[in-house]
């Protein structure tokens, strides 16, 4: 049977675009030959449509939509979809999150899913009832089952899971001969490769086929990498005495846009290389995030403000590439003790992107602030109030820009930055989408690095400036400040940042992993405290197992339990 995986980027709540766009894909896979199309999960409405579901005309219209697929779908080619469909059980959630199959004009197939995940992003079983039955679908001499999505994960160790069903040995047990799984997965960096394991090791286990359809795009700070892929029993399988093959990657589709991928059962396939270089793969994710957050959200144009540091820089140059170079706007806004060096630095980078570059100096507006402020100032050293004011006043003029050409203002802070709260309240924490919020300080240096390395293996010239990646990092807000005069050595933090936000270990743990203990006593205590600030911060594309936002949801006000 030739089978087609069609990866599209559906918008939550536009049920008319993604409606069209199963049916065009729909009607490509037809004329390709493709007997079964298979649409990632949740296509017809988007995902996640989060507290959406709980509207009433979000669901109708959802249901509406399945309905004109019917009668709009072309004849002769089974239509795999995922959607939101009522519960018709009498107890229960709802809602259920449903997979189906359109066959001229008939749903004659229908999957709910099992597994729930209520765990980082995900929030399903707030919404939904669980699958009681998985029924299997008979379709051109094949034994199909549906596995959705977390369906397929139950084998992991995620944190904080523990499924009692097992819907894939529910399926093999009715003697399924292909697995499908529909999916809306989202990237972080490694997780191809958990995918592939995980379905290479199912397909050993069942001597079958597997199609992963997964969705692609970005839906607020979530990133689906697409990234499809047909996993199938080695060619020495089928003989006598084999012993089951390793299975192989037959086919596999692009990364962060849509796709057709075609694969025929019947015919032999050739394992591809599907492991990149993870860097650009990364730097491929943040751009699909940008381009997605500014499309969803009726945005053409960005700006941002450019400093002539590291993190200013990569957003510049993931925002040119995600947006043009026309639509960028970059400002350098310098006061008292910005240095030379780094305006002259910023300036560099705009003109090798070659997007608009603007100055606006602040330093008449921070004269007229501390004037105004000097009465209930006096007496008063110079600190941190003065250095946030630096920052507030350049938020309010990128704000205003914003506001005067609708441009979409992107923040430039990493995570270790917003792990620790070094970072302003209404300063450079102002902006829609904080593109590299989810990197470490040290990946941000990794990925420009490789960025430069890119375009020299090319012949081209470095396009980030080599003195914004040798100099220390500083927020210049005082006569030579450097960032390590406030936080400890990148390395240092980002390694103790992850082992206590990724795997969750106390001090004393962190400490028996060989770091200094009174170093991440201090971390802990910084980032606990800092959480007022993360909430209040633009949503940050997600890239990491763990992001702060919908990954990490902390309470504000509470003890530091684990020092």
């Amino acid at each position: 049977m030739k089978i087609a995986a069609a990866q599209i980027n559906s918008v939550v709540g536009d049920f008319a675009a993604n409606r069209e766009k199963i049916i065009a894909f729909s009607r490509d896979a037809r004329k390709a030959g493709a007997e079964l199309v298979l649409f990632p999960e949740m296509a017809l409405c988007g995902y996640p449509p989060m507290d959406l579901l709980d509207q009433e005309r979000f669901v109708e219209l959802n249901i509406q939509s399945l309905r004109i697929l019917q009668r709009e779908l072309p004849a002769g080619i089974a239509c795999g979809l995922g959607y939101v469909n009522r519960n018709i059980r009498r107890s229960g959630k709802a809602l259920v999150n449903a997979y189906g199959l359109i066959l001229d004009g008939e749903l004659v197939f229908e999957q709910i899913k099992t597994l729930l995940p209520s765990y980082d992003v995900f929030d399903e079983a707030r919404y939904f009832e669980p699958a009681k039955s998985w029924p299997v679908f008979e379709w051109k001499n094949e034994r199909i089952g549906f596995a959705i999505c977390e369906d397929l994960w139950r084998e992991t160790e995620t944190p904080g899971t523990r499924y009692a069903r097992d819907p894939v040995r529910r399926l093999m047990d009715k003697g399924i001969t292909l697995l499908c799984v529909p999916s809306a997965s989202p990237y972080y960096a490694g997780k191809l490769g958990e995918r592939q394991a995980l379905a290479e090791r199912i397909c050993q286990r069942g001597s079958l086929p597997l199609v992963y359809i997964n969705a692609v795009g970005a839906n607020d700070s979530i990133i689906f990498d697409g990234r499809s892929f047909v996993t199938a029993p080695g060619t020495d399988a089928a003989r006598p005495g084999a012993g089951g093959a390793s299975p192989e990657i037959r086919a596999s589709a692009r990364a962060f846009e849509e796709d057709l991928l075609l694969w025929d059962s019947a015919e032999e396939g050739r394992r591809l290389e599907s492991a990149g270089e993870e860097l650009d793969t990364l730097e491929g994710a943040l751009v699909a995030g940008i381009r997605d957050y500014m499309a969803k959200c009726g945005f053409k144009k960005a700006h941002l403000g450019l400093s002539g540091g590291i993190d200013s820089a990569l957003v510049a140059y993931l925002a040119v590439r995600a947006a043009g170079k026309e639509n960028v706007t970059c400002f350098s806004m310098p006061s008292r003790f910005s240095s030379r060096g780094s305006r002259d630095d910023a300036a560099e980078l705009a003109a090798a992107l070659g997007c608009r570059y603007e100055t606006l100096s602040i330093e008449a507006a921070f004269s007229a602030f501390l004037t105004t402020l000097e009465g209930v100032f006096e007496g008063r050293p110079f600190d941190l109030a003065e250095e946030n004011l630096q920052a507030r006043i350049r938020g309010t003029l990128l704000m205003a820009y914003s506001n005067k050409f609708n441009s979409m203002l992107l923040a430039t802070g990493n995570k270790s930055e917003l792990a620790m709260g070094y970072c302003t309240l209404y300063g450079d924490m102002n902006g829609a989408l904080g593109p590299i919020g989810d990197l470490f300080k040290t990946e941000v240096f990794a990925l420009c690095g490789r960025i430069n390395a890119r375009e020299k293996e090319a012949g081209r010239k470095e396009i980030i400036p080599r003195a914004i990646l040798d100099k220390p990092p500083s927020a210049e807000l005082r006569p030579d400040q450097k960032d390590e005069d406030s936080l400890p050595p990148y390395k240092e933090l980002d390694e103790i940042l992850r082992l206590y936000l990724f795997d969750n270990l106390s001090a004393g743990e962190i400490a028996a992993r060989g770091k200094d203990r009174e170093l991440a006593e201090r971390i802990i205590k910084a980032a606990a405290r800092a959480e007022f600030k993360r909430r209040q911060a633009p949503p940050v594309l997600k890239v990491s197992p763990r992001a702060f936002g919908m990954g990490r949801r902390m309470p504000i006000a509470r003890a530091v339990y684990e020092l």
